[in-house]
């Protein structure tokens, strides 16, 4: 079953471990889950209120429809 999640961060989560700095995914969209690589740079000019999504090369897509009673994280 497919599932949408709507995300509203749009930067990481900055953790240190053992004296070391690690950036975890918060936006969905990293290659290298959990960590983050940059990618919600994509989503630095999304409009507020709009849903959109990403197809595997990085492009942004209105989604068609709206889900008003979606979670958000």
């Amino acid at each position: 079953m497919a599932r949408q999640v709507k995300r509203t961060h749009q930067g990481p989560y900055k953790l240190a471990i053992g004296g070391e700095e690690k950036y975890l995914c918060r936006c969905g969209l990293s290659k290298n889950q959990p960590f983050c690589d940059s990618s919600h740079k994509l989503t630095q000019n999304e409009e507020a209120n709009r849903l959109y999504w990403y197809d595997d090369a990085g492009a942004r897509h209105d989604c068609a429809e709206t889900f008003p009673s979606i979670r958000t994280f």
